[in-house]
């Protein structure tokens, strides 16, 4: 038992969001779960990453022993991290563990959710479960490393029942930003089930894929659901997050005002609809679609491998540039200002095949992501130094999200009819305004929580029995760091006030 526990299991640090102000760091430095004993039928969910930030998703959920971890993700450096690009959440919990971890299921294939996985899984081993484009996506990401043969990769269909360890597991399609987003549906003996959502909205008129499953989950409601573990990014926003059918009219328009010179299109590479989408824009326009960046073709190959952007052909950044600007629709890396993505080569001339000069067009075809907000600033200053048009989607309506908006949350709760809520996938105040949202739809416990938190969802009443560590690490080089380590310190204090002598 941690020494900072209190007899009835509740933390005993402060207050916070959670009630908490500091993390206790328990027995062996790496969290408490050691009070745990390994015949206790309850249930516990524990989130690692991706509880008070937007990014770097780790879930685990632990029943008679066993673990289930749900999503291994990343996030992004920014200016406080001088010299990092990509930062994920400390496993060392788990990994201690590791011999109990089951599997690891992944809800879909965007960054925050995979991304960790080349970096991570030798510490893990473990057997990972995804659907057929997000295992594919996966694959690919695992050929740049030594071990990627290594890795069982177990493709689940969609709408696929499965067992991992203890957990009975059924996924349910919905619609994101990306194909194949799946909820899971979990299940176990002895407690109701629990839907964790993964990142979703609800699309009428997707374009890519099915749209959601509503019938499904009110199917699962029925059973009486246990929990929701859900997403929260867009719980401020009021209304529905928007389809991408009107983004497609939208960007065919807006492109059709361009009759001469050349036009650049900046996005998220793993968004294939607005992939597709672009395509059409182009064709409509009289235009050559171009994939300029290396992840955009990684993307598009997954996606065609899997039924995907058929019929589409996408020429070469190398043919592109042989085009008349008229003639060609560049389709860049690059929309939230990395500084390696296409898009910041082409603004600092150091990109092979293309160039912008004035009087060109770039549309950033994307939202800012929380902590980019600096770099995208950077990229877009330089372009309108060169005369070139910046169009954001504060001017147009050429991007919608790929997250639930207030209206849709409300369906969800009004579908599932949780006992429990969970917030997860936001910052401290989106999920402290998602647990007031879900007590307004009649939820009866909802719990805003912190990154190593466990809870203990079975047998109820739902709450924190203690805390774990949850730290980050950094790809420094050829080496992950703490962000704590000294070396990292040292060069963000000579960023900040320091001179090397």
């Amino acid at each position: 038992m941690s020494s900072k526990r209190k007899a009835n299991g509740t933390a005993s640090n402060g207050k916070g969001l959670n009630g908490k102000t500091s993390r206790t760091t328990a027995i062996n430095g790496h969290g408490a779960g050691d009070f745990l004993d390994p015949d206790d039928d309850g249930l516990y969910f524990l989130p690692l990453g991706g509880a008070g930030e937007i990014g770097m998703n780790l879930n685990l959920y632990r029943y008679k022993g066993k673990w289930l971890m749900v999503d291994l993700g990343v996030t992004f450096g920014d200016d406080s991290m001088p010299g990092i690009e990509v930062v994920m959440p400390d496993p060392s919990f788990i990994v201690e563990r590791a011999a109990d971890l089951c599997g690891l299921i992944l809800t879909h294939a965007h960054e925050d959710h995979l991304g960790a996985v080349p970096y991570l899984w030798p510490r893990l081993r473990c057997p990972i479960y995804a659907t057929p484009f997000t295992a594919s996506v996966l694959r690919r990401k695992l050929q740049d490393t030594d071990f990627g043969n290594q890795v069982e990769i177990i493709t689940v269909p969609l709408s696929g029942r499965f067992e991992v360890g203890p957990f009975d597991i059924e996924l349910i399609t919905l619609t994101h930003s990306i194909p194949e987003p799946n909820a899971l549906v979990i299940r176990t003996a002895d407690a109701g089930p629990i839907l964790h959502t993964g990142d979703w909205k609800f699309d009428p008129d997707p374009l890519v894929g099915a749209t959601s499953d509503e019938a499904r989950l009110q199917q699962v409601g029925d059973e009486g659901v246990l929990a929701l573990i859900g997403d929260s990014t867009n719980v401020f926003r009021p209304g529905s997050a928007g389809s991408e059918a009107s983004v497609r009219e939208n960007l065919i328009e807006l492109v059709g005002k361009y009759k001469t010179n050349r036009v650049a299109v900046a996005c998220f590479a793993s968004n294939i609809a607005r992939l597709e989408t672009m395509a059409k824009v182009a064709e409509a326009n009289g235009r050559h679609p171009a994939l300029i960046g290396r992840s955009l073709w990684r993307m598009t190959a997954s996606a065609k491998e899997n039924g995907y952007l058929q019929g589409i052909e996408f020429i070469s950044e190398h043919d592109a540039g042989f085009l008349p600007k008229d003639k060609v629709l560049l389709i860049c890396t690059g929309s939230q200002g990395e500084p390696r993505a296409a898009l910041s080569r082409i603004v600092s001339d150091s990109h092979p095949h293309i160039t912008l000069e004035g009087g060109d067009t770039v549309i950033f075809s994307s939202r800012e992501i929380p902590g980019n907000e600096k770099s995208i600033a950077r990229v877009q200053n330089a372009l309108i130094r060169r005369n070139i048009e910046v169009i954001t989607a504060r001017n147009d309506d050429i991007h919608v999200s790929g997250h639930p908006a207030r209206d849709e949350l409300i369906r969800m709760y009004q579908h599932v009819r949780p006992q429990i809520a969970i917030p997860v996938h936001g910052e401290s105040r989106h999920l402290m305004e998602h647990a007031r949202l879900a007590r307004e739809c009649q939820v009866p416990q909802a719990l805003a929580v912190s990154n190593g938190d466990m809870i203990r969802l079975y047998p109820g009443p739902a709450e924190t029995v203690d805390e774990v560590f949850s730290g980050r690490l950094a790809v420094d080089g050829k080496r992950l760091a703490s962000l704590g380590d000294p070396v990292l310190r040292d060069r963000n204090r000579l960023l900040h006030s320091g001179a090397v002598v």
